[in-house]
């Protein structure tokens, strides 16, 4: 499947211009960022240069295509098919220099990012983490890289990104926008933290540059895209026709919420359904607590449970009950407009739709990093208020169970998490690794305690 091909069979899927850096050329931003784009009233204006992340294979695979892919909108009883075309180049990971022009460009108007919550290699403080070693590493090269040295390529996305963003101040490029859209509270905020704290650490200089000549906006995003298979691209086929080596499947909900200026413009998201608002803060919690929270509820405790799947693990009674009372723990610390009730009952909706199999198994990944972004927060406020916050206990304890069982949980930190396996309490020291004060409150650790003996453990 190419442009070429679709215009000879009647689809004209013209390129646009290249006005848009992607970092995180994955499924998720295809089906949602890209896919955004492309139904923009002005999509031809803005055309997407999308990077790989930790895999090249999708440059190869787009970049074939021209760019172009199906999206499939899968249905409790149908599908839906239709072809993106607003990625106009896919490129690898690791061509650093191709990123820095792009980002570098003078047309280039907007970087957006979809590279996960570890991605970011935050500190407690939300700064750069400088006690992580690439980090570290990585900041001596941007010293040499900006003091006109030979350097070799940084390897973390922050780093990364300073260089392509700091050489575009050198040029006197116009201000540019940078996008997170990822699972973070205030994540333009908190990307902001980063670059700018590595930028001053480098020279003054370069962090007034950066801090003048970008505009950090943050999102909230929320469209459940599990990876697709190798019988997506044959349903494809059966239904349209051609062979697409880089499909997308999704579900038909999707929810863009953004807050932040464009100093360069952007493209009309709106008329595709995007939202922008003065104050993004309710709307970013309830999806972190609320969708994002309840993922890794039903991950842990479902993995335990011997499911694969969301739709497995939510038709569980006590997966589900555990979710459900994680919900009550996050509603009482949301505001009334944001219509909490109304998004739950959406939700399980959602879960229990049986034909997107979003595995349990790729949601569970990074889990320590994301328990203490969606459960740990509502936890904590909980507590300060006087309330026992059993539903955030319970969902914490399905990842010390699901870890005591020695389910295989892929995790950024792993090394961490295998010391306080280590530990003559494990559980214990599982806790203080997510939260050391829920874990310095005992009766919030009882608490914890009881609910990994509910999930059940060798």
């Amino acid at each position: 499947m190419t442009r070429e091909g679709l215009a000879a069979a009647g689809e004209v899927l013209p390129a646009p211009p290249e006005r848009i850096v992607h970092l995180g050329l994955g499924a998720f931003h295809r089906a949602h960022q890209a896919w955004y784009t492309a139904r923009a009233d002005d999509a031809a204006e803005w055309g997407i240069v999308g990077f790989t992340g930790r895999s090249p294979a999708m440059a190869d695979l787009l970049g074939a295509q021209g760019g172009v892919y199906t999206l499939v909108e899968r249905r409790t009883d149908s599908d839906r098919f239709s072809h993106v075309g607003s990625v106009v180049a896919a490129v690898p990971g690791d061509r650093l220099d191709r990123f820095v022009a792009a980002v570098s460009a003078p047309t280039t108007s907007v970087v957006t990012l979809t590279i996960t919550e570890a991605g970011y290699r935050l500190a407690p403080d939300d700064g750069p983490d400088l006690t992580d070693p690439e980090v570290a590493a990585d900041l001596e090269l941007l010293e040499d890289a900006f003091a006109g040295r030979t350097a070799a390529p940084p390897r973390t996305v922050p780093a990364r990104l300073l260089l392509a963003l700091g050489r575009r101040a050198l040029l006197h490029g116009p201000p540019i926008a940078v996008v997170s859209c990822d699972n973070l509270p205030s994540n333009g905020r908190r990307l902001a933290s980063v670059l700018l704290g590595l930028a001053e650490a480098v020279s003054p200089g370069l962090e007034r540059a950066v801090a003048d000549g970008v505009s950090f906006v943050s999102t909230s995003v929320d469209r459940i895209t599990p990876r697709p298979d190798q019988e997506l691209a044959t349903a494809v086929r059966a239904a349209t026709g051609w062979d697409d080596a880089a499909p997308v499947v999704t579900e038909p909900f999707s929810d863009w919420v953004l807050e932040g200026e464009f100093p360069a413009g952007r493209p009309a998201w709106e008329t595709a359904g995007a939202r922008f608002v003065a104050d993004l803060e309710p709307y970013e919690l309830r999806k972190l607590w609320l969708l994002n929270g309840a993922h890794l509820v039903l991950a842990f405790g479902g993995l335990s449970r011997g499911y694969a799947t969301v739709a497995a693990a939510v038709a569980d009674d006590d997966c589900r009950a555990a979710v459900e009372r994680l919900w009550d723990d996050a509603e009482q610390l949301l505001p009334r407009h944001v219509d909490v009730p109304g998004y739950r009952a959406s939700l399980l909706g959602r879960f229990g739709n049986p034909r997107i199999e979003h595995r349990l198994s790729q949601i569970a990944e990074d889990g320590l990093t994301k328990l203490r972004i969606r459960i740990v927060p509502v936890a904590l406020q909980e507590r300060r208020a006087g309330r026992p916050a059993r539903g955030c206990a319970q969902g914490i304890a399905s990842w010390i169970a699901a870890l005591l069982r020695g389910i295989d949980l892929p995790d950024a930190g792993r090394a961490d998490v295998r010391r306080a396996l280590g530990e003559p309490e494990p559980g214990t020291a599982l806790l203080s690794l997510a939260s050391e004060p829920l874990a310095a409150d005992q009766a919030f650790a009882a608490t914890v305690s009881a609910a990994v003996r509910q999930w059940g453990t060798p």
